[in-house]
């Protein structure tokens, strides 16, 4: 049976912008004794963990928003591992089962809880936003209810489950359907997948966007059949507009920008046709300049996204049935006490190449 045997270990950062590895809660005795176990809570062995673009943010810029790094923090929210002990109380899962971990925890008790878009709780605890710690740890406390069972999926599929859920919720908001033309801004890691989603559910033509053609090269690979376009500095968002347009044969209905850059934003609004949709998925600056009277004339809608809801167990059949194959969005891998070379290698991927970096950890 899984059992703790190496020490505890965290990846954190700090208001000042370091990043370190350090030893981290619950101890390995805790873990053994099972005595910090609250009720409906479980002991998982984290093996393997993304790193998010909000994970760079917090690092380096110490804030997302509202959202402030003020203390020493663990980072991290994109993980699966193994349940290695369970509170008496649990009774859904067993030590050993395989779980991918959505990394809320709600209040159950506010209208958006209660209508089932718990995204919205007023009272989310979200790990990895401050000041709730994140996944980025050897061993991790959770509530059983948002471990996700994934059978034998491997932990790095699992891992992506999350950055995936981003991706299927956007697509269920923007009502993406067969034959829709769809224009996806961003070819990183959700974009990526967001492109995969998409051309599963049968949208054609598909256009994505970068300003890195070997992140176009990718989309190109995974989807044969997408047309790629790359940014280049100094055009307009009109004539960036009429570009897409063009390349996709004509405005699109929908598109979904993964980015959350200024120029992304607008250049999106100026390809889709008239009543078509933009819809952001992206997380960008806390205020940003948007092309109202285009939005207005040409009745576009904007809509945006915040996290994702009720998505997990959609994105588990996804990937066990194979539809969909997120394995050549993994670049890199490292070690947990390896992290901090891996958020620079993340950090700086124009360089890199990485799309998706990965974190894996022994017990």
């Amino acid at each position: 049976m899984p059992s703790a045997n190496k020490e505890n270990i965290g990846v954190y950062c700090n208001p000042a912008h370091d990043l370190w590895v350090k030893q981290s809660g619950p101890s390995v005795e805790e873990v053994k004794s099972g005595q910090a176990l609250k009720e409906g809570e479980v002991t998982i062995a984290i093996k393997s963990t993304g790193i998010c673009g909000s994970d760079i943010h917090f690092w380096r810029n110490g804030r997302i928003g509202p959202m402030v790094v003020e203390h020493d923090h663990i980072l991290g929210h994109e993980s699966a591992g193994e349940i290695i002990a369970v509170h008496p109380s649990v009774k859904n899962l067993n030590v050993g089962d395989r779980v991918a971990v959505e990394p809320s925890q709600i209040c159950n008790k506010c209208e958006p809880c209660l209508t089932g878009r718990y995204n919205g709780c007023l009272e989310m605890r979200f790990m990895s936003t401050p000041p709730v710690d994140g996944l980025l740890r050897r061993y991790v406390n959770h509530s059983a209810v948002w471990c996700h069972k994934i059978g034998d999926m491997s932990y790095e599929d699992g891992a992506m489950l999350e950055p995936l859920s981003v991706s299927l919720a956007g697509m269920e908001r923007a009502k993406i359907a067969l034959g829709d033309p769809v224009l996806i801004c961003g070819a990183g890691p959700i974009g990526l997948m967001t492109l995969l989603g998409c051309a599963a559910a049968g949208a054609e033509p598909i256009v994505i966007t970068d300003i890195d053609q070997n992140r176009l090269e990718v989309a190109k690979e995974i989807c044969p059949r997408v047309r790629t376009h790359k940014v280049e500095p100094g055009v307009s968002m009109e004539e960036a507009g009429a570009q897409i347009s063009k390349l996709a044969g004509g405005p699109l209905s929908t598109a979904l920008e993964c980015s959350g850059v200024e120029s992304s934003i607008a250049s999106a609004v100026y390809s889709v046709k008239f009543g078509g949709k933009v819809f952001v998925i992206g997380v960008g600056k806390p205020d940003i300049q948007i092309p109202f009277m285009r939005l207005s004339t040409q009745e576009i809608d904007l809509q945006f996204q915040y996290r994702y809801a009720n998505t997990w167990p959609r994105a588990i059949r996804l990937v066990q049935s194979g539809v969909l194959d997120m394995k050549r969005l993994v670049t890199h891998r490292f070690s947990l006490e390896d992290a901090v070379k891996a958020f620079e290698t993340s950090a700086a991927s124009a360089k890199t190449g990485a799309i998706k970096v990965l974190i894996q950890s022994e017990v």
